[in-house]
């Protein structure tokens, strides 16, 4: 016998200290240097940094499986971490994620957003291309791990 599972209920909400091993975790397995504790500390105490999770409820219990942190500086609104747990990419988390952002930012009245990305990471390009990022340069060098170039991707934030 087969039969198909509701999909999970998933939320959207602020991230909050207690959910840095969650975080950790999947940042661990997402990027080749990941971000350390201090660092999503700091960014969960920076006035001008909004840090978000993707929850779904397991067995009664939250469980992180995406995140993202940009920053709302200015006229401008600028992604600086974005991650899903393997086993559940591809759904729609990070575009979903990437829309938050921009609800978020529209409600600042900030028009542009932007972001750099390793020129090698195709998925998350193509991601960016579908929320209408389009590439205007390239920083030569920025990754310090890999000395791989970024590419600097902008789009207008749509009212």
């Amino acid at each position: 016998m087969s039969y198909e599972k509701d999909a999970p209920q998933v939320t959207i909400d602020l991230m909050n200290k207690t959910d840095l091993p969650e975080v950790l975790d999947i940042e661990r397995e997402s990027f080749p240097s990941p971000w350390t504790e201090g660092m999503f500390t700091r960014e969960l105490n920076s006035t001008h940094s909004v840090c978000l999770a993707a929850r779904i409820y397991v067995e009664d219990k939250s469980v992180i499986v995406a995140y993202i942190i940009f920053w709302l500086v200015a006229d401008e609104v600028h992604l600086h971490n974005l991650a899903v747990k393997k086993e559940y990419r591809r759904q729609g988390l990070a575009f979903n994620l990437m829309e938050a952002m921009v609800e978020i930012a529209g409600k600042n009245e900030i028009t542009d957003q932007t972001l750099e990305v390793r020129k090698s990471n195709t998925e998350a390009i193509k991601l960016y291309e579908k929320c209408g990022f389009v590439v205007k340069g390239i920083r030569p060098l920025y990754y310090t791990d890999t000395h791989e170039d970024a590419l600097i991707m902008w789009a207008d934030i749509k009212k």
